[in-house]
């Protein structure tokens, strides 16, 4: 029998709060959304979008053992045990800080940031690790205000390795998350221009990134794109921190080096150097941008002492997830389709790789290569020129024809030559209907934007209009 995640008490005294009620079940787990709660879960009343205090009783009618509350909540009937305290984010905050007190000595905790590839490196490295120890990580991409504690807050007491993966908008963000963590190795996959909206430059976006070395604990690794322009100035940030640095990348300085990447359309081979060894590696995610990144993963397990040889054959079974990269078949009158789900968000840097993925599909499997692309957001006063400025991964990837949607990408629609322009809606919606009517057997059709764009309805549309997909 698993053991439970938290007892009452504990979880009670961890929160600061006071407890109202009995549980009668054991934690298991913690959830802000009644959607996806399980039973055995706390729910914890957030005030986000919405006030989270609105859905508890529906939270105990879904299986919650328990709720975390403000004092001011009044109980419904039908309510089970309430933690009632100040403010639950405060709550769940101080919950996960102890989360991190109780685990072993002997765990190591992996803190990811970076512009781009974040979710994908804490994937692949909690793929690898999971194969020499118990470990622990972040599901989704829940690495803000919220999505740190409350991964924290889920973090068995005895894992071996804990994967917590670290975002921000603002400068500022990131210091108290990665305090809340106290990694033993950071990760920083890029500095790229995202958010610029919100900073005067990218120094400051690659300052704001630098931050996750502020929690490093004693001893701890930074580990380092050797080949991203901003890398002295992470470097700087990093032993300021008083950390080691490690780097990965192309450039011969490079403590993991790239010796050879054989980058295909169903994954990649991949050859690395480190200090002491060479290793070799199948990836089963395409793109060298996934390539990139699985050098980073290697810098993290080899930093933490990780049996190589155990842990990177599971990269040859890692796949994209879906909304980033995930790739499924269609059956279509006369040959199939390939969708390429990459709707979950977009920057310049990660519209790029995307693109170069698209082109490396086989045209004789897949005769017609089809991008449908949303705005890309935050870029402030350099927007119309970071759109415009994917016409050449556009021409590199040799692809047929575009569809756009929003104002933004609109000034892409309109650079990019006659022939390859398939229509332009001002939103999603408005798009749908355009583009599958140009939709038949042999496409490879790859769908990517903003989150806010909301590019999952097309990808949703495709997959309605052809089901039964592998």
């Amino acid at each position: 029998m698993t053991a439970p995640l938290w007892t009452i008490d504990a979880l009670a005294t961890a929160a600061a709060g006071t407890l109202d009620g009995v549980v009668a079940d054991a934690i298991t787990g913690f959830s802000i959304d009644t959607r996806s709660l399980g039973a055995g879960d706390v729910f914890v009343a957030l005030k986000d979008q919405r006030d989270g205090h609105d859905f508890v009783s529906a939270a105990f009618k879904a299986g919650a053992v328990a709720a975390l509350v403000s004092h001011a909540y009044v109980r419904q009937a039908g309510d089970g045990a309430l933690i009632r305290v100040d403010d639950p984010l405060r709550a769940l905050e101080r919950i996960g800080i102890a989360a991190r007190a109780r685990l072993s000595p002997d765990a190591r905790v992996f803190a990811v940031t970076g512009s781009v590839g974040k979710t994908g490196t804490k994937e692949m490295l909690q793929a690898c690790l999971g194969r020499v120890g118990k470990t622990h990580a972040a599901v989704k991409s829940f690495n803000n205000h919220w999505g740190v504690p409350l991964t924290l807050a889920r973090t068995p007491a005895d894992v071996a390795y804990a994967v917590y993966e670290i975002g921000m908008n603002h400068a500022g963000e990131i210091t108290p998350l990665t305090k809340m963590v106290r990694p033993h190795v950071a990760i920083v996959t890029t500095v790229e221009p995202v958010h610029l909206a919100n900073f005067a430059s990218i120094e400051g976006i690659a300052d704001a990134k630098a931050e996750i070395f502020s929690g490093l604990e004693s001893g701890g690794t930074a580990i380092i794109n050797r080949d991203n322009p901003h890398r002295d100035r992470l470097c700087a940030a990093a032993l300021a921190a008083g950390a080691r640095v490690v780097t990965f990348g192309h450039h011969a300085d490079a403590d993991v080096r790239m010796i050879a990447a054989d980058v295909r359309a169903d994954g990649s081979r991949v050859d690395l150097a480190l200090r002491h060894c060479t290793v070799a590696y199948d990836l089963s995610a395409p793109g060298a941008h996934i390539v990139q990144n699985s050098a980073a993963v290697v810098a993290a397990l080899d930093v933490a002492g990780a049996d190589l040889d155990q842990a990177l054959p599971a990269l040859a079974q890692a796949s994209a997830p879906e909304g980033r990269g995930k790739r499924t078949t269609l059956a279509a009158p006369g040959s199939p389709i390939l969708l390429i789900d990459e709707s979950y968000n977009a920057n310049p840097a990660s519209m790029r790789a995307a693109l170069t993925a698209l082109g490396t599909v086989p045209r004789e499997k897949f005769p017609r290569r089809i991008a449908v692309l949303g705005d890309m957001l935050e870029l402030g006063a350099t927007s119309e020129a970071l759109h415009r400025g994917l016409c050449p991964a556009i021409t590199a990837a040799e692809i047929d024809l575009v569809f756009a949607c929003g104002p933004q990408m609109r000034h892409l629609f309109e650079a990019i030559p006659v022939p390859m322009r398939g229509a332009w809606a001002h939103d999603s919606a408005a798009l749908e209907d355009k583009m599958l009517a140009s939709l038949e057997g042999g496409c490879a059709v790859m769908i990517k934007g903003s989150l806010g764009s909301r590019m999952a309805l097309l990808v949703k549309a495709i997959k309605d209009r052809f089901p039964g997909g592998t």
